[in-house]
Parts: structure tokens; C-alpha cells; sequence
């Protein structure tokens, strides 16, 4: 009898744990479904999940295991920025600004000091890096060097300090234990050249706030400005200090579409920390993933956010999940926005060469993610047939990634083909 009874509750409990079923989706029938599922399978193995719907309707069109959180991998960058760009606003821009404190004398010399402050720009830079590596999306430091220099400054008797106490001092992820990692360069609320140490992108800063402030001053002596005590680092007294120069990035939708489009990790990982400055608690990526978290939650919807970027395996979500935010967004004002900053399938960033030749190509707008035994592609596409379809992919046994985006590429086809 305790037998019996015992298998019982395991049976009860095993029931408990199933994932709910999706109501309507062909996820035990159809042609179009059953050939999803098993390229789904053949890709990513079974502990591997997809949901299709029409955007429209909301009508599930097919499903597997997609109530099942799984990693998200850079997946996770859909739903930092969807908050960005629905809590800033696609056209807001982020600043970065030089504060004199102290008088400034009939001869320009600033008898104090000057702070150069950052906001949490993740463009801020040179044109020598941005120009290269960023496709010329960046905020020219330099245009500071030319403020201070109208604002008739001609020495400084103080130092030229680096404020970059918008962001706590963690330079990275829990994934490499909040240390810089080889896949992205030094967080810091006043980071240049997205946190390399020189322009050619040759090694990683260890303090991008000096790196900052003293490419500000190099620039600054070399137009005749003096500098008497050299660069540190500290904090403005806004209280005493005033504005005498400032730089604004590229606005929020450009920095998003850049986040998106290539999988920019560094981008990713300062707007986290930016949505937890503005929107949170504090300038931490802990406070920017509980923004992220219950922007999620209003759009009825969840994830489990541990850092911005996805590098992180702790980021998770289902199918199901990512379906319902891209499907929340696209009623949202800055929704179209959001569609646009995705990369076009066969044409941008990450899919440039995938899906070419098939029905998904430049008819999908797609986010990539890739872990070590995770591939992920989710995003929308806009069939010739007019319906527009929302889907996600998501592979967590993945052993081969050529095979993952193969089968992945032909899942996009048949739902872009439907």
C-alpha cells in the first residue's frame, strides 16, 4: 500500500512539473509543425524548444517544450534593450561633461580644477577607434577639448579628474566574476574606445576612466592648455562646479541598433548599469537586471536577467517568453523602432551571410545567441503572403554550431515561407 501510495505522489508531482500545454498550437500535428520540431531536435537536441505565433492574432502556430526556460545566451540582449528603448526613449541621447571648479581669472587660468564626467556612454571615444571598429557610431571626446578651450580656459592650476561614479567600479559580468573577460572590454560609468587602452584596440584599459582623462588632457596640452597638477581621479561637487562643456552620444536608438545588429556585448552590459543609474537603485548591473526584470513583468511576460549582454548561462527565459515580449513590443510607441534594430536576415551584423537564398531572406528581423552548447535565433518575420510571424529558437544541447544555424535557418525559412 505505501507503495502504491508512493508512486502516486511521484506521479502527482511529475504532472506538477510539466510544462502548461499552449493553447491552439499544432504541436502534435500538421506538416509545417512537425517539420519545425524535428529540424529543432536535429539542430539542438531535445532539451531544445520553439513557439511560433502569428502576430496578428496571437494564434499559436506551433510549439515544443516553449513554457521551458532555457539559457538565453545573447537572446538576452531582446529584453535590455526593449527596456532601454521604451524607458529612455528611442531619441534621447546620454551626455558627458567637463565641470570647472573653481574662478577663472582675466588671463583663462581656471584657479581650481576641471572633472571630466561620465554619464554611461557606451559610444564615448576617438575617431581613430570608432571610425574603424564601430562603423563611425561614436561620441568624439575631442569635442570637449574644444569647449573648454571657447569657454576661454588657458591653464588649469588644479588636475583634471576623472568622475566616473555614475557606475559602481565592477568591470565586468558574474560570468568572469565581475573582472574584465578576453569577450568584453572594462565597464566604467567614463569608459573611451569601449574600454580598450588605445585606439588600434590592442589591449584592454585596467582604470578606462583614467584612460579618459588623460587622452582629454594629452589633447588639451598639445592646443596650449596647461595643466598643472596632472590627471586623478574624484568626484565634481555640483554644488560648487558648473558646466562648461558637453558631448551627447548618438541617440538611444542608434546605440540599441548597434547593441542588436552585432551582438555588442560592451554596449549591452553600460546600458544594464545605465537603466539601473536612471531607473533603479544604483549604477550596478544587479540593479539594471531588476529594471530589465520587471519591465518583462509589465509586458506580461518574465525572464531571469543576471547580467545585459547573455554571457552569462544564468540568463533565462522560454520560448514562450521571448514570443510574448517581441509580441507586447510591437504595440508599444517605440515598437516599430525596436523591429527596425534588429539585424535583417541574409543583409546585417550577425545573419549577414545566413538565410540567403531562402524565403527568410530580408524578410526576417533577428536576434543571434550563442553559449558553448547554446543557439538561439528568435525575432520576426514579414511573409510575402502579408501575415506577419513572431518566433523563437532556442537550443541548449547544441553540438555542433554550423549544424545549430543550419537547421535554425530553415525553421526561419518555413515560418517566413508560411
Amino acid at each position: 500500500m505505501r507503495r502504491t501510495l508512493g508512486l502516486l505522489v511521484t506521479l502527482l508531482l511529475l504532472v506538477a512539473v510539466l510544462p502548461t500545454p499552449i493553447a491552439g498550437a499544432a504541436s502534435s500535428g500538421g506538416t509545417f509543425c512537425k517539420s519545425l520540431r524535428t529540424r529543432l531536435v536535429h539542430g539542438g537536441g531535445t532539451a531544445s524548444g520553439l513557439f511560433v505565433v502569428d502576430a496578428r492574432s496571437g494564434k499559436p502556430l506551433c510549439a515544443r517544450a516553449a513554457k521551458r526556460q532555457r539559457p538565453l545566451a545573447s537572446n538576452m540582449k531582446l529584453f535590455t534593450t526593449s527596456t532601454v528603448l521604451s524607458r529612455f526613449g528611442p531619441e534621447a541621447t546620454i551626455a558627458t561633461r567637463v565641470l570647472a571648479e573653481g574662478n577663472i581669472d582675466e588671463r583663462g587660468v581656471l584657479h581650481g580644477s576641471l572633472f571630466l564626467q561620465g554619464g554611461g556612454d557606451p559610444a564615448l571615444g576617438t575617431p581613430a577607434f570608432y571610425n574603424r571598429f564601430l562603423g563611425g557610431l561614436g561620441t568624439d571626446l575631442y569635442g570637449l577639448q574644444h569647449q573648454i578651450e571657447a569657454a576661454g580656459v588657458t591653464a588649469v592650476t588644479g588636475r583634471l579628474y576623472a568622475d566616473d561614479d555614475i557606475f559602481d567600479r565592477r568591470r565586468g559580468v558574474a560570468d568572469s566574476g565581475y573582472a574584465t573577460s578576453p569577450y568584453i572590454g572594462p565597464l566604467s560609468g567614463l569608459s573611451l574606445n569601449s574600454g580598450y587602452r588605445t585606439a588600434d584596440a590592442g589591449s584592454f584599459a585596467s582604470d578606462p576612466a583614467r584612460v579618459a582623462a588623460s587622452k582629454l588632457a594629452s589633447s588639451l596640452r598639445a592646443s596650449g592648455v596647461r595643466i598643472a597638477r596632472g590627471i586623478g581621479l574624484g568626484d565634481a561637487d555640483e554644488a560648487e562646479a558648473r558646466t562648461i562643456a558637453v558631448v551627447r552620444s548618438p541617440s538611444i536608438d542608434a546605440l540599441v541598433n548597434n547593441t542588436d545588429v552585432y551582438s555588442n556585448n560592451f554596449f549591452a552590459e553600460m546600458l544594464i548599469k545605465l537603466l539601473g543609474a536612471e531607473f533603479g537603485n544604483s549604477g550596478t548591473t544587479a540593479a539594471g537586471a531588476a529594471v530589465v526584470e520587471d519591465f518583462a513583468r509589465g509586458k506580461g511576460t518574465g525572464v531571469h536577467a543576471v547580467d545585459g549582454s547573455g554571457l552569462t548561462r544564468g540568463n533565462r527565459a522560454s520560448p514562450w517568453q521571448v514570443v510574448r515580449l517581441l509580441k507586447a513590443m510591437r504595440s508599444t510607441p517605440v515598437g516599430e523602432d525596436f523591429v527596425d534594430d534588429l539585424a535583417l536576415s541574409g543583409r546585417e551584423g550577425t545573419v549577414a551571410l545566413r538565410m540567403r537564398g531562402s524565403a527568410a531572406e530580408a524578410r526576417c528581423r533577428v536576434k543571434t545567441g550563442t553559449l558553448t552548447g547554446v543557439s538561439n535565433l528568435s525575432g520576426y518575420c514579414f511573409n510575402a503572403s502579408g501575415r506577419e510571424l513572431i518566433f523563437s529558437v532556442l537550443m541548449a544541447g547544441v553540438g555542433s554550431l554550423d549544424l545549430a544555424h543550419y537547421e535554425q535557418d530553415r525553421i526561419a525559412a518555413a515560418v517566413a515561407g508560411l
